[in-house]
């Protein structure tokens, strides 16, 4: 017969350890319980900053937990990456991520910080930023066309202007489709850009939708096309690629959501199931459309999958391209 001592241990034991068992399952529906911090790679008041912001008041409101924006610009959003990857993969920290630390730092510089894929869990998109090739006032163009027949019969006198890999590569996909060529002039941002555009001393630009459509109304300059797949309420008379009969780039400026490497599906599941109701959100969707913001979520597999495309059509253009990064 056992010993009541050692049964009283042996019970103890298996209840202890059925207390552990629980935990991980415990936890995972207690997420989240506490706030949930997003790193952002730009500073406040820019269109990603602004975005983001818009998503986590959806986010938290889905959740039913606070949800923090943290900026950690600089380094072409290396400094943000970097503090996600450090992070614990809890669901706790995650990060927005453009196509400049998710696609153009891992694939372009010589010793990359870090695999894009390796070292971080897809969780959702966010949408695509829009885009709109435009050219100076002067030019006697009104649609892209016209301009690509502009630049063929008049080889090596046009310049275009970028702020960003994503516009610059956009830009050669889009002229490779007509086989011309311009030289481009790399700027620090979309403003100085549309300065010289405004003067004619840069023929061409891709600019997102923050600056240009103030310049189109005051005529300072011309919207040929919209990169995004219906027509922008920014600019509604501007036609998208596909009415032109242009078929849609693979390099988008686009944003998604990202943790560190070994987050726990279901914590991964729940935070991207509560970002894709957030995105659908009519007061989230009307606020990113203000901002020329086109939402979409993705599951994370299929996000994981469209990052790969992205990554692989980049490093595709810039190889035919023979495209140079400082």
């Amino acid at each position: 017969m056992q010993d009541p001592k050692n049964r009283r241990l042996a019970l103890q034991l298996l209840a202890a350890a059925g207390i552990a068992c629980a935990l991980p399952a415990a936890h995972a529906q207690a997420f989240p319980s506490k706030p949930v911090r997003i790193v952002v790679g730009f500073a406040p008041g820019g269109a990603a900053d602004v975005m983001t912001r818009i998503i986590a008041k959806g986010l938290a409101t889905e959740l039913g937990q606070q949800v923090v924006v943290d900026n950690k610009p600089g380094a072409d959003g290396i400094i943000s990456a970097q503090e996600v990857i450090k992070a614990a993969p809890d669901g706790y920290t995650i990060m927005m991520g453009t196509n400049t630390a998710m696609v153009a730092v891992p694939s372009l510089r010589p010793n990359p910080p870090y695999d894009p894929f390796k070292a971080f869990t897809p969780i959702s998109s966010a949408g695509e930023f829009s885009m709109f090739p435009a050219v100076a006032p002067q030019l006697p163009v009104k649609n892209l066309n016209e301009f690509l027949d502009h630049v063929a019969a008049n080889p090596s006198k046009f310049s275009s202007a970028s702020s960003n890999s994503a516009s610059e590569l956009a830009m050669l996909q889009l002229l490779s489709t007509r086989n011309v060529k311009v030289v481009n002039a790399r700027y620090k941002g979309d403003a100085p850009a549309l300065i010289d555009v405004a003067s004619g001393q840069i023929h061409m630009i891709f600019s997102t939708g923050t600056l240009l459509p103030a310049m189109v109304k005051e005529g300072k300059a011309k919207a040929l096309v919209t990169l995004l797949p219906k027509r922008s309420p920014l600019m509604p008379d501007v036609p998208t690629a596909a009415e032109l009969g242009i078929g849609k780039l693979s390099i988008t400026p686009w944003a998604g959501f990202f943790g560190p490497a070994g987050m726990p599906p279901d914590v991964t599941e729940k935070l991207s199931a509560g970002l894709r109701a957030a995105l659908a959100r009519p007061d989230v969707r009307d606020q990113l459309v203000g901002q020329g913001f086109s939402s979409y979520g993705m599951a994370p597999a299929e996000f994981g999958a469209f990052h790969r495309k992205q990554y692989d059509g980049f490093v595709t253009t810039v190889r035919e391209n023979n495209v140079k990064f400082e």
